[in-house]
């Protein structure tokens, strides 16, 4: 009998391992060993893009992330999304805008970094000793004066869902830049326009389009999203009478509407910092697309035109392992065509 347990194990162990070759091998041919990783010591002067800044001054952007450390009575993270905030800041300072950053309330606020989102300009932001002296000790919204500023910024993160809504500060900054600049919000940002009315009384996103993070996505990461969070961003704006666009989970999708810009997640945050440079007058200074970026893009093709269209925006840099996250968020929804097929995306 232990003779039998003891073949039966080591079978199954020769087992296990062919497959774990068999599965090293097939991720291999995506190539993502090959991938260049973030460099943790990259500095804004390393930033290729910063050096074609315009040398005219602007004027100045107004950056808001949440004071919200975490869910409320838990220890449940919330805080803000460090991306949203990084990537927007150095498109800013490219097109000539000073960026200046500040809270509800005021001080160090926390911020949510995860190494896997981490990119070089992410790195350069934490090593760029005047941006971190800002987040250090960021402007209370009560003393600040949105005449100084051309337009602001919301970043997202959960903490926004917390500390934004229903802000007296926020509904007096975002209703005197939106009648004169720029208003734009990424992710969980939005959430700050919601409760913000105009001087005749009319809620600021009535009628208009926008977008934020969707009733999907927020329930496919969190199924218990309406018991932990006081409303549904996607539902709290329908409410308010905006005309919302939900665009692929997980996908960039930025709607401009005026002098309203609005993200849907973070994979839309350069887009919104340059479609809010564009609001302001300018064109945006040239940038190559990171290859997280031209992966997104590649992934709106495919849900737009399938697997023929998503071919058609293939570049050499792009990032395999986004394409292949997508295949497993399609084969854990059970969408065994979509799982397929962005594999083969994914592979070439």
């Amino acid at each position: 009998m232990l003779k039998k347990t003891l073949r039966a194990a080591a079978w199954l162990a020769a087992i296990l391992a062919v497959l774990a070759i068999c599965a090293y091998l097939y991720a291999r041919g995506f190539g993502l060993d090959a991938a260049t990783p973030a460099d943790p010591l990259a500095t804004p002067e390393g930033l290729a893009y910063l050096k074609n800044s315009v040398p005219a001054k602007r004027g100045r952007v107004l950056a808001v992330v949440s004071s919200a450390p975490r869910f409320p009575g838990t220890q449940k993270k919330a805080g803000y999304e460090l991306t949203e905030l990084s990537r927007a800041y150095y498109v800013f300072q490219a097109n000539g805008y000073e960026v200046d950053i500040a809270s509800p309330a005021g001080g160090q606020p926390a911020a949510r970094i995860d190494d896997d989102d981490m990119r070089d300009v992410d790195y350069a932001f934490l090593n760029d000793a005047a941006a971190r002296r800002k987040l250090a000790d960021t402007l209370p919204l009560a003393r600040v004066d949105p005449s100084n500023y051309a337009a602001v910024y919301f970043v997202g993160g959960k903490g926004a869902m917390f500390d934004f809504p229903g802000n007296a500060d926020i509904n007096r900054i975002a209703r005197a830049v939106a009648e004169r600049g720029v208003v734009g919000a990424v992710c969980h940002g939005p959430a700050a326009l919601l409760d913000v009315t105009l001087a005749n009384g009319r809620p600021l996103v009535a009628g208009k389009r926008m977008t934020g993070f969707s009733n999907d996505e927020e329930l496919f990461l969190m199924k218990d999203a309406r018991a932990r969070f006081p409303f549904l961003l996607e539902d709290r704006a329908r409410e308010r009478g905006a005309r919302f666009e939900a665009g692929p989970k997980f996908v960039d999708t930025t709607v401009v509407d005026g002098r309203l810009v609005t993200g849907q997640n973070p994979w839309s945050t350069w887009s919104v910092a340059e479609a809010m440079v564009a609001a302001l007058g300018h064109r945006p200074v040239a940038r190559e697309r990171t290859p997280e970026e031209h992966s997104v893009r590649m992934l709106a093709a495919y849900y737009q035109g399938g697997l023929s269209a998503a071919r058609a925006e293939r570049v050499a840099r792009f990032d395999p392992s986004l394409v292949l996250l997508h295949a497993l968020v399609a084969a854990m929804q059970w969408r065994v065509a979509d799982a397929f097929q962005l594999q083969r995306l994914a592979r070439g």
